[in-house]
């Protein structure tokens, strides 16, 4: 099992109002599963990424990954887990703009430290290949279209063999066309390297792909389907 939640309940307190935006969850996630999380806006699909990706802490119950309880880790503990095991795939993209794709990829490796500047170039390029886009390697941003980047994107997250990847939205800002390139890229990815990916999304693609479809709704799991 790469992942669990355990009775997590959170609620966001502004002054005097409370919103409960997860209520008493508890969810397995095992190693290579491909999951979309599913449901309208409000249901508590952002909370859910982010309390199972360290940004956030649950306000009750507790959340495991690879079997170390991460609610009882310092943030300092929860910046390098998430730096060292955990990659970030985001709708807009969040590329750097002053560097090319090449170098985009090679930052999670710059800051991991493990790495010479011979190795990190070589994982980042045969990441890239991976994705298509060896012909992109020397182009930044500005010079590639929104599914490019969103291969770069991909790249990074993909290059230091994280355990998990969670994808916010990943299609949102692409056609249809793209957004299915986009999807059997990291279809393949989880199939060649055993990568677990979870999806938040409204994308009806992005649910038929998944091999495993959980709905919420009002904070609750309402259905959690394995194809």
């Amino acid at each position: 099992m790469i992942a669990s939640m355990k009775n997590v309940t959170k609620v966001y307190s502004t002054g005097e109002v409370a919103v409960t935006a997860l209520k008493n969850i508890s969810i397995d996630i095992e190693k290579g599963e491909f999951i979309s999380i599913a449901g309208p806006s409000g249901s508590g699909k952002t909370t859910f990424m982010n309390i199972l990706g360290t940004l956030d802490k649950p306000t009750e119950g507790n959340v495991f990954f690879d079997s170390i309880d991460v609610t009882k880790l310092s943030k300092d503990r929860c910046a390098k887990l998430r730096r060292d095991q955990i990659g970030f795939v985001f709708q807009t993209y969040n590329l750097i703009p002053v560097l090319t794709a090449l170098e985009n990829v090679e930052f999670p490796l710059v800051l991991m430290g493990r790495y010479s500047k011979r190795e990190r170039m070589e994982r980042a390029i045969e990441m890239l290949k991976n994705v298509g886009l060896e012909e992109y390697i020397n182009r930044k941003p500005s010079e590639m279209s929104g599914g490019q980047q969103q291969r770069v994107a991909i790249a990074r997250a993909l290059v230091k063999e994280p355990k998990l990847v969670l994808a916010d939205e990943p299609t949102a800002n692409l056609d249809s066309r793209t957004g299915a390139e986009v999807l059997e890229i990291m279809l393949k990815m989880n199939e060649k390297l055993g990568t677990t990916f979870i999806f938040a999304t409204h994308d009806k693609m992005v649910m038929d792909f998944a091999k495993r479809l959980i709905n919420l709704h009002d904070g609750e799991i309402v259905e959690d389907i394995k194809r």
